[in-house]
């Protein structure tokens, strides 16, 4: 962008009144790069920051490294517009975002690395009326963590734990709440809960979200945002639970839990969700446990759902095992001359997100646990994860897995398996866990 066009756009932030000129969102993943895309668009100078050189090329070029509907058109005219650029090293800024991985380690434990990596990377750029604000999912008190972090790598600043309201530096929490396909309608529609450690924390941040949000931001500490963060999947986590755990007892019991469901969802105060393979994604599968964790004695319902839907994998790694042994013994054959085709990978539909997820789980432990040939067929990928690859697993389209497929395996329910119910040669077995796939005469795997 020329120094003219620079100073055409500082004007019009200047005429627009934004509470923040320039903004660095550190995590250029699913939820950093279309939070730092939205404010953009809305004027605001926005300096990605990711430790992916390959991600901060193709951002600056205009294009994406993730798939999400739209996101390509934004990003582009935003980096057009000198609005949006990205870097792998802090800038100055007035305010910071943090978007990065919150996974856990052995033992379900927090794993708060990633944000205390990227609070060393801003510390030494932070400037006194600065405002930080930590999106990342996040266990209870982990807010009051990255504070004491930022204070000890910048004793020259005040923080809020030390100088209360008349500190230097504002800290907030404020966690997405987004549908993977839908990100950017949801983060400018739904509401945002702010969880300040003071009230001037929970104040400067709810200027910077009503840039864009539409929706109301509602003000909390710190610790209960955490928390409403986790329940929100804990609360969905222990409903999925109850429809994996119906499935099992559904098929010791020769029921149709597909059936069943659509039955009981029929009392106007029942809604029942459906079963599935597992509960995959970086939130609802990690999140449970960073409440058991804090709280293991209390969280029991918690804990249990999470047992129960960590053991739907292995129960759908049997039900394939079941079905290998049942074809190589009709045709009697050895199980190296059966074909497995697993059909979808991601953790939900119509996406190209493969964390934690029950499917990409399920296929890794085939690769052990069975002599079987093994193809994949996921339409939102271009390349098999290298796990999987090594381990001989082929990445075929759809009309070749039907075709070669002994053991069909239906584990996501992507728009094009949705799209037709293909017809079931002699012989083939269909393990269907979304219940989309007719499997009439078939093994039916609720």
């Amino acid at each position: 962008m020329t120094p003219t066009a620079q100073d055409e756009r500082k004007s019009r932030q200047r005429d627009r009144r934004l509470p923040f000129g320039r903004i660095s969102v550190v995590g250029l993943g699913y939820i950093g790069l279309p939070t730092a895309a939205v404010f953009a668009s809305r004027g605001v100078e926005v300096i990605g920051v990711d430790v992916n050189a390959h991600a901060v090329e193709t951002i600056n070029a205009g294009r994406i490294h993730i798939v999400e509907p739209d996101l390509d058109m934004v990003v582009h005219a935003a980096t057009l517009e000198g609005t949006l650029r990205a870097t792998t090293v802090p800038e100055p800024a007035e305010a910071f975002l943090i978007a990065v991985p919150t996974p856990f380690k052995d033992g379900h434990e927090p794993d708060l690395s990633y944000i205390e990596a990227a609070v060393q990377a801003i510390a030494p750029v932070l400037a006194k009326g600065n405002l930080v604000v930590l999106e990342s999912t996040s266990p209870v008190g982990a807010t009051e963590q990255m504070a004491a972090w930022l204070a000890a790598a910048r004793p020259d600043l005040t923080f809020p734990q030390q100088a209360g309201a008349e500190s230097d530096i504002r800290i907030a929490y404020c966690p997405e709440r987004v549908l993977p396909g839908h990100v950017l309608r949801e983060l400018v529609e739904n509401d945002r809960v702010i969880g300040g450690m003071t009230p001037r924390c929970s104040e400067a941040a709810c200027a910077l979200y009503k840039t864009f949000v539409m929706g109301e931001c509602v003000i909390t500490n710190a610790r209960t945002a955490e928390m409403c963060k986790l329940t929100e999947n804990a609360f969905r986590d222990v409903n999925i639970a109850f429809a994996n755990e119906l499935s099992l007892i559904c098929d010791k019991l020769q029921i149709s839990v597909w059936e069943l469901i659509t039955l009981a969802n029929r009392h106007p105060r029942v809604n029942i969700l459906q079963s599935g393979p597992g509960v995959g994604g970086h939130c609802i599968a990690v999140d449970p446990w960073f409440i058991v964790n804090r709280t293991p004695e209390e969280a029991r319902l918690i804990r249990t759902a999470r047992e129960i839907n960590d053991f739907k994998p292995h129960w759908v790694i049997d039900k394939v095992r079941a079905a290998v042994e049942q074809v190589a013994s009709a045709r009697g054959c050895v199980q190296a001359e059966i074909t497995v085709a697993a059909f979808g990978l991601t953790f939900k539909p119509d996406i190209d997100d493969l964390r934690e997820s029950p499917a990409l789980e399920i296929v890794e432990h085939l690769t052990g646990s069975t002599a079987a040939r093994l193809l994949a067929v996921e339409p939102n990928i271009e390349a098999l994860p290298e796990r999987l690859a090594a381990r001989g697993v082929t990445l075929v389209d759809a009309d070749d897995a039907l075709r070669e497929a002994d053991v069909r395996l239906l584990l996501v329910d992507h728009k094009p398996f949705r799209a037709s119910v293909p017809p079931v040669g002699r012989g083939v077995i269909v393990i269907d866990c979304k219940g989309i796939w007719d499997r009439g005469g078939q093994i039916e795997v609720p």
